[in-house]
């Protein structure tokens, strides 16, 4: 055989996933394993480890032919997962995951917790499975079913870091260890991305990067009565409010310096009038407003556009308000907040937190001592154009498991290693796409990898492995 056979691929990675991914994702969803960053003890907390080592065992017992698993350990690093599967011609495929977590948020209902896995119908709840511990396993999966219908196939690697919530910081330092071995891939499938709606296939074709921060301002040295100093003393907070009208309008949440923007590709432009067509409200009727509530416009070619080509400022966290219960009558020696400002694919994002700190610590609001510390900076990512054979081939597996014709559309967080991948491998192909759709709500309350949606995006990527294949053969033949 030289193609795939639908039927059989989907009977298939049906039974894979019901009678062993879907197991081992539960005793995955149990483990706290979250990213460095929240949890500065990982190496000795061990959760990280036991993430890794379960997804090792797993690989260990499957089926599959001639593969090398391995533990890769740098000193003070997290640990990564390389996964080999031998191939036939000169081309390679990578496939990238991760493992590691989010913290637990509030809000979950009672009968679900980020640690507390639930099967509920086609829906698995619980932090991790969709963002994204789902990746191991059906890139495996997707090679497993390649070999049961003897389909030619590139050398392939599966990479799955446990460090991408953090900022993907320690990948670098396994790239140039493992220069050799990872070659030059001629295409690199990345499964830690989102989709529009779940009767589709879609592809990711740009990705914001981010430039985040602490903005603290001091205006005492300790908290005095408000009834005596309010009026003289100016507020910390209205400071902070004062310093944060010089990035965004608070009236429209337009972002307002220039050096923050960046021109949006025609062909972007045309992806996201498309994707509009096909979703409509549903850009925006995924998110949990509340009653009466509505999103910054109901165009959704334009909110497509704010969330993955337009900068965008959120406020993720505070210091220096105590809990209501706790609130005297003080004016507070000072704020703290932590922001989060998405940026367009092509913005540099260490050259916009430098930006952000000129303008918020450059002639301070009452000589008030103004500090702005960089916690992350991301860049964006935009993809390379693509193949006619690899846009032929994303057609074709959508219309074969999904029914209808695959879709591209940005995305409004940021995946490190693509833009690191990118200026490393030029050449390489990309497909990026992912399963967290309408509510799976990554990084909050109730989040839940889909799992129809899974499956079928599981044999979407053995089709295009296959297809990789025959178009690099050809490609050779025909030289």
């Amino acid at each position: 055989m030289t193609t795939l056979s639908p039927r059989e691929t989907t009977q298939h990675i049906t039974e894979i996933w019901q009678q062993h991914i879907v197991p081992r994702l539960i005793d995955y969803i149990r483990i706290p394993a979250k990213s460095p960053q929240f949890d500065p003890d990982w190496a000795a907390r061990g959760h990280i480890d036991e993430a890794i080592t379960l997804a090792e065992d797993w690989c260990r017992e499957q089926t599959l032919a001639q593969i090398t698993v391995e533990v890769i350990r740098l000193e003070g690093r997290t640990p990564i997962l390389l996964v080999e599967i031998p191939g036939s011609g000169k081309s390679r495929v990578l496939l990238y995951g991760h493992l590691d977590k989010q913290p637990e948020m509030t809000g979950w209902d009672s009968d679900k917790g980020p640690w507390q896995p639930l099967l509920s119908g086609d829906r698995l709840y619980g932090r991790g499975g969709a963002d994204d511990g789902y990746a191991l396993f059906a890139a495996f999966a997707a090679l497993q079913v390649l070999q049961e219908q003897r389909i030619t196939h590139s050398r392939c690697l599966i990479l799955i870091e446990a460090c991408e919530e953090s900022g993907s910081y320690d990948l670098p330092h396994y790239i140039d260890a493992l220069g050799e071995r990872l070659g030059q891939p001629d295409l690199v499938i990345c499964l830690d991305s989102g989709c529009g709606s779940y009767d589709r296939l879609w592809l990711t074709s740009s990705l914001r990067g981010l430039a985040a921060g602490e903005l603290s301002v001091e205006i005492l040295t300790e908290g005095v009565h408000s009834g005596d100093a309010s009026g003289i003393v100016p507020c910390s907070f209205r400071i902070i409010r004062q310093l944060l009208a010089r990035i965004e309008d608070a009236g429209s949440g337009r972002i307002l310096p220039d050096g923050l923007y960046a021109e949006i590709p025609v062909l972007r432009r045309e992806q996201a009038r498309r994707a509009g067509e096909i979703l409509g409200e549903r850009v925006f009727d995924r998110f949990p407003f509340v009653p009466d509530a509505r999103p910054n416009t109901e165009d959704p070619t334009q909110l497509i556009l704010n969330r993955t080509w337009r900068p965008a400022l959120t406020v993720t966290g505070a210091e220096g308000l105590p809990p209501l219960a706790d609130a005297g009558n003080v004016l507070r020696s000072a704020t703290t907040l932590r922001l989060s400002l998405r940026l367009p694919p092509t913005v540099v994002g260490e050259s916009a937190n430098a930006l952000l700190r000129q303008i918020l610590e450059t002639n301070t609001p009452y000589g008030s001592r103004v500090r702005f510390r960089t916690t992350q900076a991301t860049s964006g990512w935009d993809a390379p154009p693509q193949d006619d054979w690899l846009t032929s081939a994303l057609d074709q597996a959508s219309q074969d498991y999904f029914g209808q014709s695959a879709a591209y559309m940005g995305e409004g967080g940021s995946i490190p290693f693509m833009a690191m991948l990118g200026e490393r491998f030029p050449t390489a192909q990309f497909l990026i796409t992912g399963v967290l759709g309408p509510h799976a709500n990554a990084h909050g309350p109730n989040e839940f990898l889909h799992l129809p949606t899974a499956q079928r995006l599981t044999a979407c990527v053995a089709a295009v492995i296959a297809d990789q294949y025959r178009q690099a053969a050809s490609s050779v033949g025909g030289s």
